[in-house]
């Protein structure tokens, strides 16, 4: 599963590098940007309300319009961390919503929400060293082993893990901290960061028999160094083989 990141700033769909405010790169409308994934192939999309995960505003409007018209299923992430803005997420009609700062600030409610709507829920983990990262990345959120393991506990069903350090960097994923969290949970995880050539994904499709569902695409394929028809040839030609290898064992 590939889902093309649509992040949007001000209106504006955009990539961040290293998820720091202010380096973002401008990629126009969101609505074209989600579109032009969803006629190259693209299955799901991975949505950002930036400025509500910075905590300075709201582009909830622009996003509902994306999840309305591109007809795709839809993971939406942003400023989630509370009821209220859970339910708006929820009712925008995406497939499902991430909770990243929520999730390790409050994790009573966390749990609450894992328990009410299931897989409807993911946890963001987002990641810098052996910490995690919350606030939009600007503060610390503790351990990543011991979320993990309270998170699994509470039964949620998918995380999308983010390495900090790779993010818009085109540097390649860190494989060994999503080896790692596979090692801790049995929920499937969602690579985030850094995937940026066709020898990314196929590495990344070798990880799925640990645990590792997804991953999502941001800068490499704004800028044209992935081409996305190209890229989902290759997960279909890997589920393809992994499917014959496992009808033959």
């Amino acid at each position: 599963m590939l889902l093309p990141a649509v992040d949007v700033v001000d209106g504006q769909a955009v990539q961040l590098v290293q998820g720091v405010a202010g380096t973002e790169k401008r990629f126009g409308d969101p609505e074209a940007a989600a579109q032009r994934w969803v006629d190259q192939g693209a299955q799901w999309l991975h949505l950002v309300d930036l400025d509500a995960a910075f905590g300075r505003g709201s582009n909830a409007a622009v996003l509902s319009k994306v999840i309305a018209s591109c007809g795709v299923e839809v993971e939406l992430s942003g400023g989630i961390r509370d009821d209220a803005s859970l339910e708006r997420a929820l009712g925008t009609g995406c497939r499902r919503v991430v909770i990243g700062t929520a999730a390790l600030e409050q994790p009573d409610w966390a749990a609450k929400v894992i328990a009410e709507h299931g897989d409807r829920i993911a946890i963001g983990l987002d990641v810098k060293g052996d910490k995690l990262a919350a606030r939009g990345w600007t503060r610390e959120g503790g351990d990543l082993l011991e979320t993990l393991q309270r998170l699994d506990a509470a039964g949620c069903e998918r995380f999308v893990v983010t390495d900090v350090a790779s993010d818009g960097m085109l540097s390649g994923p860190n494989f060994e901290l999503l080896g790692r969290v596979c090692a801790h949970t049995d929920a499937a995880v969602i690579a985030s960061g850094g995937v940026s050539t066709l020898q990314d994904i196929e590495t990344l499709t070798g990880l799925v028999s640990i645990g590792v569902e997804g991953a999502i695409i941001g800068t490499a394929l704004y800028v044209g160094n992935l081409a996305l028809p190209e890229a989902l040839a290759l997960t279909r030609s890997a589920a393809a083989d992994q499917q014959a290898d496992g009808g033959t064992q």
